[in-house]
């Protein structure tokens, strides 16, 4: 039996109404991945499995109602809990297209090579894609994930090349 892994699709932040819908911070671009079932782990807790009743997008977000979960107070206790699928769910993608969770942890340089730092995290903020990159001191730098600014990513080499816009690393990276 081979072991299942999860790939983290959204972030529940709230109730929607009185009737047990919830908003979900929504980080994929195809809307079938909010259909049938979904996994959601609260925490460090394993991924559970619940049936999906509905979903629609609102206000750049999605809003799912869940088998489980028909009040809102049950809604409310769903507030901060990852939506997950299987990695195996997930459609097949172009060869210019990448999912976030295979940039996790690349080396992000410049056009001259020079190292800025690796990804750490990803941050939607509406509707933009934001990378943490993470220097080796430990300071964050947070790059606009645009066609703009992303020359290449190497997924072989593990590394994605930027041209940040000027001035944005000597805002993160000057000594204060």
């Amino acid at each position: 039996m081979t072991e299942t892994h999860f790939i983290e699709i959204g972030l529940i932040v709230k109730p929607h109404g009185l009737r047990g819908e919830v908003c979900v911070n929504y980080f994929a671009d195809s809307p079938f991945l909010l259909k049938n079932t979904v996994w959601l782990q609260k925490g460090k807790s394993a991924p559970v499995e619940h049936k999906v009743v509905s979903s629609r997008p609102h206000k750049g977000q999605a809003l799912l109602t869940l088998e489980i979960c028909r009040d809102r107070n049950c809604a409310e206790e769903l507030r901060n809990v990852k939506v997950l699928v299987p990695d195996a769910e997930l459609p097949d993608l172009t060869e210019e297209e990448v999912y976030l969770h295979e940039l996790d942890g690349m080396k992000v340089v410049l056009e001259n090579g020079s190292l800025v730092g690796r990804i750490t995290e990803f941050q939607f903020n509406l509707g933009s894609e934001v990378w943490v990159i993470t220097t080796d001191d430990k300071k964050e730098v947070l790059f606009p994930a645009t066609e703009e600014f992303v020359v290449d990513i190497d997924i072989e080499k593990e590394t994605v090349t930027i041209a940040p816009p000027p001035g944005l690393l000597e805002l993160y990276l000057s000594e204060k």
